[in-house]
């Protein structure tokens, strides 16, 4: 018994030092002040999504958690609220599968919310499927949900200036591959979801590098962020015969949520990023991304691409122009 319980310690002991001695510790910040300021961070009821809108919450901020599920996202805004005293966190239901849900949300907070200066777009998904619109669902949640929102919260976004726009993307951007006939369609082969996953990054990455290059002048900025590697419920459909292997790795070296939040919150608040407009950060740095990505051509031709599959250019929903160009 005795060395059952002296093994179990020097495994334990073994844990924690390899747990916060193998990875860098969160970086200390200071708290901005964010009173009179409103936040929607999409995806905020769990993982880095609800990491953020706490920190923004704790900031004083106006925190609105967007998010698919009604009673988690309840139960999220509630614990912010008790968590930080601050009585402006509520729920709206979005759900980034439905680009009539997006127009739903969107909707519905130009009626009942004056403001809006910092859209926090964080919600993912990493599993395969198709979406009640027809697309891929990894594309349409990760990419093409937000572009679709953030195009409708635009002028808000304007009138509201200085504002910001934080596109949490990944560095998994690097495998990413965008093609004209294929966009939005699941990828084939034995790795379609994860290519799918990569694909949606990738856009990610371009959507706020156009963003930026149609934004100049308006004081509206944007910045794409990879996290970090972080434990989430973004791995929960990971294959049953790879958990063994991947969940020790993960509890041993990847973040915590948060963690994961931090370099949403740097691209969010810090002072002075406004000329990296339009930029990859990771690790609350500058980074440079794969050379796709910073690609203006095919950034310009996604954007033309995501607007006419979301559908924008109908009667009060004018897309920004641009001059044409098309996806090699």
């Amino acid at each position: 018994m005795g060395w059952t319980l002296l093994g179990a310690g020097l495994l334990l002991a073994l844990y924690t030092l390899l747990r916060h001695g193998l990875r860098r510790s969160p970086q200390l910040r200071d708290r901005p002040e964010l009173r009179g300021r409103t936040a929607i961070v999409t995806g905020g009821s769990s993982g880095i999504g609800a990491a953020t809108a706490l920190e923004l919450a704790r900031c004083g901020a106006r925190v609105v958690l967007a998010t698919r599920n009604a009673p988690r996202g309840e139960a999220a805004a509630r614990r912010i609220r008790t968590e930080t005293g601050n009585a402006e966190v509520l729920f709206m239901q979005l759900d980034l599968a439905s680009l009539r849900s997006v127009r739903a949300f969107a909707s519905a907070f130009l009626r009942q919310e004056p403001h809006l200066h910092l859209l926090i777009n964080n919600a993912g998904v990493s599993v395969g499927g198709t979406t009640e619109d027809g697309f891929s669902l990894p594309f349409q949640v990760n990419h093409l949900g937000h572009f679709l929102l953030t195009q409708l919260l635009l002028e808000r976004l304007q009138s509201c200036a200085p504002s910001r726009v934080v596109i949490v993307a990944s560095h998994a951007h690097c495998a990413g591959r965008l093609r004209p006939n294929t966009l939005g369609r699941p990828p084939s082969g034995l790795f379609s979801a994860f290519q799918d996953y990569c694909d949606s990054k990738l856009a990610n990455v371009l959507h706020a590098r156009e963003l930026a290059t149609r934004l100049q002048g308006t004081q509206v900025t944007c910045y794409a962020v990879h996290p970090g590697f972080v434990n989430t419920e973004l791995f929960r459909h990971t294959p049953l015969w790879l958990k063994p292997l991947f969940l020790p790795l993960a509890w041993l070296f990847f973040l915590d949520a948060a963690e994961g939040a931090q370099t949403s919150l740097h691209c969010a608040t810090q002072e002075g990023l406004e000329r990296f407009s339009g930029r990859y950060f990771a690790d609350c740095r500058l980074q440079e991304p794969w050379p796709p990505a910073r690609d203006d051509r095919l950034a310009r031709a996604l954007w033309e691409a995501s607007e006419r599959l979301v559908g924008l250019g109908g009667p009060g929903e004018n897309p920004s122009p641009a001059p044409a160009a098309v996806i090699q």
